[in-house]
């Protein structure tokens, strides 16, 4: 790694296999898994879509982690932003990169009339109690609500 800081950026023309790794490794540690070739087809559709940013932290050398950041609309809310991903590879950890990503992700979503960012935490089996700690240090807060998915 480089002693200069790692600069986070959009994800451009010459990242999405690094990111798409980078996916892989977060879905794996998080016991999620992935199916590899429809996580690419994704990627692409979110680096061409104007409502999704695909942020990189870029340490000059390789990309040490990434977030995704995706923005709705709803009848009571209006514009509102999601925050999908979030992953910092483990040996870069503890350095302030994923508050560094939070923060991109903030000021994107101000920039397209958000007032809010929401993210969700999965639990996938583990204990994410780490997390909640992380995120609530960071200003988010639980309001409550509960997500409830349906698949078809």
């Amino acid at each position: 790694m480089t002693t200069s800081s790692p600069t986070v950026r959009a994800a451009g023309p010459i990242d999405p296999a690094a990111v798409a790794a980078l996916a892989v490794a977060f879905y794996t540690e998080t016991g999620s898994g992935c199916d590899e070739q429809n996580l690419a087809g994704n990627l692409a559709t979110l680096l061409a879509s104007p409502t999704a940013r695909v942020a990189v932290v870029d340490s000059g050398d390789r990309l040490l982690g990434y977030a995704v950041t995706t923005t709705g609309f709803g009848l009571e809310s209006g514009p509102i932003a999601v925050l999908d991903d979030l992953f910092v590879v483990p040996e870069a950890r503890r350095a302030g990169l994923a508050g560094r990503l939070i923060d991109d992700s903030i000021a994107w979503a101000r920039e397209r009339g958000c007032r809010s960012l929401e993210l969700v935490v999965a639990p996938n089996g583990r204990d994410v109690g780490h997390l909640f700690a992380y995120y609530r240090k960071r200003g988010f807060h639980d309001d409550g609500r509960r997500l409830l998915g349906r698949q078809f």
